[in-house]
Formats: structure tokens, C-alpha cells, sequence
């Protein structure tokens, strides 16, 4: 053995006496909830991981590994399978490692190997931007969770351990870990109902936002914890009398309510922490589902309940499979509590959600109709994301996690769960894509109301479609799924290409008779793939845009005859025809004769800054430079044209005079 060798070997002794007592505690717990489990695979991940991380550190000074260590600690925590653990313990390998998947496949199978990928970053691959590396990432990570569930689970445990150990990142690195762990993985996690990790990741993502705001919250939450454990026992005691002389039996505990959630009361409503009176929820776990209704009755025959903050999620479960019956009464001294009854598999469904799937299964897989359901909006997602565009992918994500809920029945009774201020145009799309796209109007509660309308919990609507209705650019304003809003926009492209391709060929078709060639015209076909085109339809769209212009075409087909005629200057004479032909007092860069449209939605007049969207069949349209409607027109900058006002040309124009008066009678007479 030499230097290095016994340098080595003297290091992984060391490293193996400090993190061997943490990987047994973690077998010891394997062995509680799965006894059937191979000790020997694990502990061969253990000693495989243990040597691909030995000369690593982390940014506390840290041995790598014991990162990873912490991430099957916490799958453990959540009671998942053995290949799961294992992945867990290997899943930096492949990424931080010179080992290669294939070492993982060889040495553990390919389930872990799959896992492991799954987890793995995509830093090898080059980006644009961060918010293109950051909507890659998420999109491996989903098409990787839509194969197999543990891959997410996994990566909420890496989270979970990163954002804990975050005081020892670089400062200047902090906020963005932050608000990605804030802003995607806590609500992931509350997708998967794993409610365990997402209060502790908005906890923990608010401690290094707002660490002033989280202090003044831990102080204050732990300077009352004597009176609030003393008042929610006092609330307690006369409802466990009451079940008991039922013959029922509750777990009671009560618990205040996470930082980050009361940090959102208090900037929703306005107020500080001395003014957020529903800090409290107790809890209460029965054995059987009736029990929690019979609980119910019992708690507001003691205490006054809260108007409208009584919600039945165990007859309608959220999106994320939750179940649990919520209350708000009026407890002693005037305090509101809120109470949560749900049986012991709810709670369990409920903190550990997903995973909790895995206590009962060994192995679990996606075949399971609990873990089928919740992938459904994963795979939803995925097959509408046909752009590349990095940003619309990552506000399609959001819209679908960052959501409250709405229950919607249809005529025939048929339940729908829509995020809160849902359209009856988010309603048509959930039903299908083409009862969305011919929507026309829509009944909820048998009355006809328009298609802007906010729907309410409890609300049936009834959809009536026409198959000449199509989507329109102002339904991107008010709808709220990103389903509803993927199919417009992709509506709305589709006709735009169809425009642009028109427009293509009718140059081109008059380009080719000018010359007397056809699209089949050998000279003509041989200087497509010259242009950079692979076929005929792309180089049409392209001219249909102006990015190829016919004289790119005259040079290319015939190039020893194609002569660039030199500037001829032009006469007074031709000038001053020139200006005499500006059109409706509007002057069009490089084109007479135009037929100049001045817009409804803005009603430019002289002197306005003014930009022009070149219509097909229609002229020109003059709109004021900040128009609302440009954001739109902009999509296709091939058509706007410079435009410039005449200032000699006196024309009568359509324009908005705000006019302010005190109210009273013959106002309006008198100012007409």
C-alpha cells in the first residue's frame, strides 16, 4: 500500500467513524416500518456513495456525503421504499462524481438508476439564461416524475436539507435559493400534500427573505407559547368530555400556525401580529369518518362558529387528495380557533401526502389510482408544453401551483376543481379543449351570464358552445387555468402562422409569374436550401414575416444578371407629389397610395407618438405608441411599418375628451 493509498484509507476510516452512527439510526428505523428490507443493498449504497464523496466538502466545511446521509434521513422520516433510501444516498454521484450512470445501473439496477437520473441537475448543458437553466430543470425533473413519483419525493428531501444548511451558502447566493425553494418546491410540495416539508420550506425560505419579519414572528410566537398551550387545553377539555361520553376517543393537539402563513395574514389583511386573532388550530384525529361529522356537531354546540369558514374537504378532497373537516368557532375570551377533524389515515395523507403511500406498500409504484391521480396534472402539464419559450413554461407551472380552489358541479352532476376566480371559459376547457374552443356563452345556477364571470364554490354551470364561436385574444385577460390559457394562445398562433403563410405565398406566387418560374422550376427549388430553408413551407413563412424580401430571390436565382441600380436622386417636382399623396395626414415610410385606418381603441390625433400594424386586405391601422392592444400587435414585427404624422394636413379627428362636473341636473344638456 502507498502514501496515497494509506492516506485514503485513513480519511474513509475517519469519515466512516463520524457518519456510521447516523446510517445506523437510519437502519434501525428501516427495520421498524420495513422489515423485509435488504440491509445489505443499503449499506453497500452507504460504502459506494461514502468513497465517490471522499474528498468533497460542503460550503460549512462539511464532508459531502453527510448531505446526502440527511436526505435518506428524511425519506426515512417519511417511511419510503428501500430503492427510494438508496437513490437518496447515491443521487449526487452521477452529477458531482466521476462515476457515471451506468456504474449506478451495474452496481444497484435500474430502478435506483432511473431515480438517480431523475435528480440529477442538468449543469453539463449550456443555456441562454438562468430562467431558460431554471425551466430546464424543472421540466427533466417532471418528464423524470411523471415515469416514477419518487423521483419528486427525492428532490424534496435535497431541498429540504440544502435550504436548512442555507446560512452556510454565499450570502449573494441565498435570495434566489430562497425564492426557488419559496416559490416552486413549497408549493410542489403542497401539490403532493406533503404538508410536513412545504411549512418548513416557507418557513425557512421567509427566515432568509425576510429575516427582520421572521425574527419579530419566532419572538413573538415563543413569548406566548405558555398562554396559547394553556388556552388551547382549556378549549380542549370540554370536547374530549363530550366525545368521551360518546364513546369516542380523540388525539387533540394544537399547534400555531406556521411564520410564512401568518406573515401572509398580516400582509393580506393589514395588520400586525397583535391584530391576527386566528393563530390557533387544533386538531383532532377519530378512528372513523362518521365520528369527524358527530365531532363536528359536538364542537358547535359549545362554541359559536365562524360564518362561511366551515369547509367539508372529506365529501370534496382538495386537488392534492387532503381530506379533513375545517371550522372556525369563537373559544374563550372571544379568540377565533380554527379546528381541523379528519381520521388517523387522512392526517397521515395529509402531513405526509404522496408518500405516505409507501407505509402501506413496499415498492410503491405509479400503477397505485392515488399516486395516478395526482401525477394527472403533472403529465397534463407536460403534453400541453409544446413552446420552448422558458418563460410561458414557468408561468404555466405557477399558475397550476400557486392556486386556491373552487368545487364546480355540471349540469349532470359532475365535479370540477378550478383555481379560485375561474372564468366560465376555465370551466369549458376543463370540461374538454373543443367544448373550450366554441364556447359562446354560459349558464351558471340556470341563468345566462357573461363568459367574465367569477365563478363561486357550489356554482353549476352549464356551457353552450357554437361551432362558428373560435377563442378570442380577450379571453387571455381573464382566464385563470393554465389549460385554458395554453389552447387560446396556441389558437391564436396557429391563425397568425396561417395569416403569415398567406401572406407568403401571394408574394411569392407574383415573384414566380413576374419571372415566369414556378414553385417546381429546378432553378427555383435548388435555392431553398441555400436560403437555410429545409422545405418550400418554411421559406414561405418566412417571406410571409419580411424575413426574406423577393430581391434575396432575384440575387440567388439569377446571379450574373442581377445588377443593384445606383440611387437616382430624386426632383422637386416628384417630392412635392410625394407629400401631396399623404394619405388621411398620416405620412407612410417608403409606400404611397396606403389605405390609412385610424384605431377604436385608442383614437390617436396630431401630435400623439404613433406606430402603424400593417392588415392584410385592410391598409394601414395608426395606433398611439401606447396603445394597450400593441402587446399584442408586437407578436408580428414584420408588420408594423414607420409612420409619421403630415403636419400640413388638416383632417377632422375621432378623439376621448374627459369631461368633470359636479352632479346635478341639465349637466349633460348643458355642455352638448
Amino acid at each position: 500500500m502507498n502514501v496515497v493509498q494509506k492516506t485514503e484509507a485513513t480519511l474513509l476510516k475517519r469519515l466512516h467513524n463520524r457518519l456510521d452512527p447516523m446510517m445506523k439510526g437510519i437502519l434501525r428505523d428501516m427495520q421498524n416500518y420495513l422489515p423485509e428490507f435488504e440491509d445489505d443493498v443499503v449499506q453497500s449504497a452507504y460504502n459506494f456513495g461514502l468513497k465517490a464523496h471522499l474528498h468533497q466538502k460542503r460550503y460549512s466545511g462539511e464532508p459531502y456525503f453527510e448531505h446526502c446521509l440527511n436526505v435518506a434521513r428524511i425519506l426515512a422520516d417519511l417511511h419510503m421504499d428501500q430503492t427510494t433510501i438508496v437513490a437518496g444516498l447515491l443521487h449526487d454521484v452521477v452529477e458531482d462524481t466521476p462515476f457515471e450512470l451506468e456504474d449506478i445501473r451495474n452496481e444497484f439496477g435500474p430502478d435506483v438508476a432511473l431515480l438517480v437520473d431523475g435528480v440529477t441537475k442538468i449543469s453539463e448543458l449550456k443555456f441562454e439564461s438562468k430562467e431558460l437553466r431554471q425551466a430546464e430543470t424543472f421540466r427533466k425533473m417532471l418528464l423524470s416524475m411523471a415515469r416514477d413519483v419518487r423521483v419528486i419525493i427525492i428532490k424534496f428531501a435535497d431541498r429540504l436539507h440544502n435550504i436548512r444548511t442555507l446560512d452556510h451558502v454565499p450570502e449573494r447566493k441565498r435570495p434566489r435559493i430562497a425564492r426557488e425553494t419559496r416559490d416552486v418546491y413549497a408549493p410542489l410540495a403542497h401539490r403532493f400534500g406533503i404538508a410536513s416539508i412545504k411549512w418548513e420550506m416557507e418557513d425557512l425560505s421567509l427566515k432568509h427573505l425576510e429575516p427582520e419579519v421572521y425574527e419579530s414572528i419566532a419572538s413573538k410566537i415563543k413569548l406566548t407559547r405558555k398562554q396559547r398551550e394553556k388556552y388551547i387545553s382549556n378549549v380542549s377539555r370540554p370536547i374530549i368530555e363530550e366525545m368521551e361520553k360518546n364513546n369516542m376517543h380523540p388525539q387533540i393537539s394544537g399547534r400555531p400556525k406556521s411564520f410564512a402563513s401568518i406573515y401572509n395574514k398580516m400582509k393580506k389583511r393589514n395588520r400586525p401580529f397583535e391584530e391576527i386573532y386566528d393563530l390557533l388550530a387544533i386538531r383532532i384525529i377519530l378512528d372513523k369518518v362518521e365520528e369527524c361529522y358527530y365531532a363536528l356537531g359536538i364542537i358547535h354546540s359549545l362554541y359559536n362558529p365562524v360564518y362561511d369558514r366551515f369547509k367539508d374537504y372529506i365529501a370534496m378532497p382538495k386537488i392534492n387528495g387532503y381530506q379533513s373537516l375545517h371550522t372556525t368557532v369563537v373559544g374563550p375570551d372571544g379568540k377565533m380557533v380554527e379546528i381541523q377533524i379528519r381520521t388517523k389515515t387522512m392526517h397521515m395523507l395529509a402531513e405526509d401526502g404522496i408518500a405516505a403511500h409507501w407505509k402501506y406498500k413496499h415498492g410503491g409504484s405509479d400503477e397505485d389510482p392515488q399516486i395516478e391521480q395526482s401525477l394527472n396534472w403533472v403529465k397534463d402539464l407536460l403534453e400541453r408544453q409544446v413552446s420552448e419559450d422558458a418563460g410561458e413554461f414557468m408561468e404555466d407551472l405557477k399558475i397550476d401551483l400557486f392556486q386556491d380552489e373552487v368545487f364546480l358541479f355540471s349540469p349532470k352532476g359532475d365535479l370540477y376543481k378550478l383555481p379560485a376566480n375561474s372564468s366560465p371559459i376555465d370551466f369549458a376547457y376543463a370540461v374538454h379543449t373543443k367544448v373550450g374552443n366554441h364556447c359562446i356563452g354560459a349558464k351558471v345556477n340556470g341563468k345566462i351570464v357573461p363568459l367574465r364571470t367569477t365563478l363561486k364554490s357550489g356554482d353549476q354551470v352549464e356551457i353552450i358552445t357554437s361551432q362558428n364561436q373560435r377563442p378570442t385574444q380577450d379571453w387571455l385577460n381573464f382566464v385563470k387555468t393554465s389549460k385554458a390559457r395554453h389552447w387560446i394562445k396556441k389558437y391564436i398562433r396557429e391563425q397568425h402562422l396561417e395569416q403569415t403563410r398567406e401572406i407568403g405565398q401571394e408574394i411569392l406566387t407574383r415573384f414566380l409569374k413576374k419571372y415566369q418560374l414556378t414553385e417546381k422550376s429546378p432553378q427555383f427549388i435548388e435555392v431553398i436550401p441555400k436560403l437555410g430553408f429545409s422545405n418550400l413551407e418554411s421559406l414561405i413563412i418566412a417571406i410571409g414575416r419580411g424575413e426574406i424580401v423577393t430581391e434575396i430571390l432575384v440575387k440567388k436565382i439569377f446571379p450574373d444578371q442581377f445588377v443593384t441600380p445606383p440611387p437616382k436622386a430624386e426632383s422637386f417636382f416628384k417630392k412635392y407629389l410625394k407629400r401631396s399623396r399623404d394619405t388621411s395626414g398620416i405620412r407612410v415610410q417608403g409606400l404611397d397610395n396606403m389605405l390609412i385606418n385610424f384605431a377604436n381603441c385608442c383614437h390617436p390625433v396630431p401630435g400623439d407618438k404613433i406606430i402603424s400594424y400593417l392588415s392584410r386586405g385592410k391598409g394601414v391601422t395608426i395606433h398611439r405608441s401606447d396603445c394597450k392592444n400593441l402587446i399584442y400587435l408586437l407578436e408580428e414585427k414584420q408588420r408594423i411599418i414607420d409612420v409619421e404624422w403630415a403636419t400640413d394636413k388638416k383632417q377632422e379627428f375621432v378623439v376621448h375628451l374627459p369631461v368633470v362636473g359636479e352632479d346635478r341636473k341639465t349637466l349633460l344638456r348643458d355642455i352638448t
